[in-house]
């Protein structure tokens, strides 16, 4: 007699939310020349020209850091931007984070960590100015790029491309950011700390996929923003192409090397990204960049490119809470930022970027308004001396990364360490160096917190696994599009088949999945057989024989 056995067998394809992925003047005068003073004060502007943002009339030499107010808790936020301010930073920068204040079409959330007002007055009542990256697609390893589910929903709509139904839905949201800006009196001209924005991000990377209605995006986009009137310049980073008045910003980690430069003589160079390490990803081993190596870049950039902005990404990353974080990208998110996830600063790189910036703002006159000239001492050695009639300053490089070079600059001698930078005050006193690392290598630990061992303190969310079809059911004989089926209301969507099999027979049982989810897992019998899933895989394809 065979004996017969009945088989359930269920597959959990699990998707991680992909990410979905005429001339400026010179001098630019931002704020409302009608207006004059604001509340009795004299009138205050945003202007730049070929050299820096200015602010009132007076170049500047500007460090931020980007901190994400939904990656953090309010309670954090005085502490992390006290922290960013000793740490020598002048600005704050933030992007805005439309799924989460906008997660049902017109209901709004600007409650808790997605308060942006109150993030922006903390920034403010500690001295600092904002840049706000509106975009609204964001990217930031955010689902699904920060834009909202259901903008899928609309109507023959096709997402960051000359389309009528998004840019309806772009221009009505970045608006009501805009509006909620004015109404609290946060731009710089009113009295407030925002003194630049950004419009899309990174589109340079995806724009030739969409043919001939990628550039005309790029104008309307542009000319979008510009006509909300925020009184202060707006950005686009990697954009070479940003329409004028735009800014065109780098994003890297070694723009000094890798950016081309403003398309227009009268537009500042500015950094909206220098990535203090990589984002962590499940599976893989985590990515640290050294202190030594992001002052290096921050000080060829200043030297090479007249850089006159530079913003860490990130300063702070903080945590991915709940399901924003897109594919792969782990709840810890840049854990080796000058401050760590918890706000902690992490030594000695919090430390060895404030001695650079107190070390470049000593020089700040010559750097924004002397004269450039450049030197070469060898192969890869260089120079970048910046001179006033009262001052001077000079970037002394050495690309080599084994041996150290000694260099005569003026009157004297200098070595300079493998790969480094010194900067000489007056061209001719090192006030820093960019491989000596003067600040003790901090070590962090941990401990057991026995309060938190209280089962009552947890909440666990259990993922059940189907064993019978019910009203949630969809029936048919292939895998669904994913996010259709979910409608983003969980990660995970089982696949559910029921066969009797007899053991006497000769035929083989198999299971094959072939898909393009990002994780599979495989239960037979309620017994876990797999589970597979990468980042650099593209697809999924397993096969299997079962045995009852």
């Amino acid at each position: 007699m065979a004996a017969a056995a009945a088989a359930i067998m269920a597959v959990l394809l699990a998707a991680l939310m992909a990410r979905a992925s005429s001339a400026a003047a010179a001098g630019r005068v931002w704020a409302d020349e009608e207006k004059g003073a604001h509340n009795g004060t004299a009138r205050r502007q945003v202007t730049y020209d070929g050299r820096s943002l200015m602010l009132d009339g007076a170049r500047r030499m500007l460090f931020s850091g980007d901190i994400h107010y939904p990656r953090s808790t309010p309670e954090m936020w005085p502490r992390l931007i006290e922290s960013a301010r000793e740490g020598g930073l002048d600005v704050i920068q933030t992007y805005v984070f439309w799924n989460v204040h906008e997660p049902i079409q017109g209901q709004y959330n600007f409650e808790g960590r997605y308060d942006l007002v109150k993030f922006i007055r903390e920034i403010h009542a500690q001295g600092l100015y904002v840049s706000l990256r509106v975009g609204p697609f964001v990217e930031a390893e955010w689902k699904y790029g920060g834009l909202p589910f259901w903008l899928r929903g609309v109507p023959n709509i096709t997402f960051r491309c000359n389309n009528e139904p998004y840019k309806v839905h772009m221009q009505k949201f970045v608006a009501k950011i805009v509006n909620m800006m004015k109404d609290e009196n946060l731009y710089y001209p009113q009295g407030g700390p925002i003194i630049i924005s950004q419009i899309e991000n990174e589109y340079k990377l995806v724009q030739a996929a969409f043919h001939s209605r990628g550039p005309p995006y790029v104008r309307w986009a542009a000319a979008m923003a510009v006509n909300l009137q925020t009184g202060i310049p707006w950005m686009m980073c990697k954009q070479d192409d940003a329409p004028d008045p735009i800014i065109n910003t780098c994003n890297g980690l070694i723009c000094g090397e890798t950016f081309h430069g403003p398309n227009s003589p009268n537009k500042p160079a500015l950094w909206t990204e220098n990535w203090t390490s990589r984002y962590p990803l499940y599976g893989h081993d985590p990515r640290f960049r050294s202190p030594a190596d992001i002052a290096f870049a921050v000080a060829l950039f200043i030297a090479r490119k007249k850089g006159s902005f530079v913003s860490y990404y990130m300063y702070h990353g903080g945590t991915n809470f709940g399901r924003f974080a897109s594919s792969y990208v782990t709840t810890s998110y840049y854990d080796g930022a000058p401050l760590d996830e918890y706000g902690l600063i992490w030594q000695s790189t919090w430390s060895h970027l404030r001695e650079l910036h107190a070390a470049v703002k000593q020089s700040e006159e010559p750097l924004l308004s002397g004269a450039y000239s450049n030197y070469s001492f060898g192969e890869q050695q260089e120079g970048h001396v910046f001179k006033t009639e009262s001052n001077c300053v000079a970037f002394l490089v050495n690309f080599d990364k084994h041996k150290t070079s000694n260099i005569q600059f003026g009157e004297a001698s200098f070595q300079l360490a493998p790969k480094s930078i010194s900067i000489l005050s007056s061209c001719r006193r090192v006030v820093f160096e960019t491989a000596k690392i003067n600040a003790q290598h901090g070590l962090r630990t941990a401990q057991v917190v026995q309060y938190l061992n209280n089962v009552d303190s947890w909440k666990v969310f259990k993922e059940p696994i189907p064993l019978a079809i019910n009203n949630s059911t969809h029936i048919g004989n292939r895998l669904f599009e994913h996010l259709s089926t979910t409608k983003d209301e969980t990660d995970y969507l089982w696949y559910l088949t029921r066969y009797d099999y007899r053991s006497n027979g000769d035929t083989q049982l198999v299971l094959n999945v072939e898909s393009q989810a990002h994780v599979l897992h495989a239960y037979i019998n309620n017994d876990y057989i797999v589970c597979m899933g990468v980042m650099m895989d593209q697809e999924i394809s397993f096969s299997r024989h079962l045995l009852c």
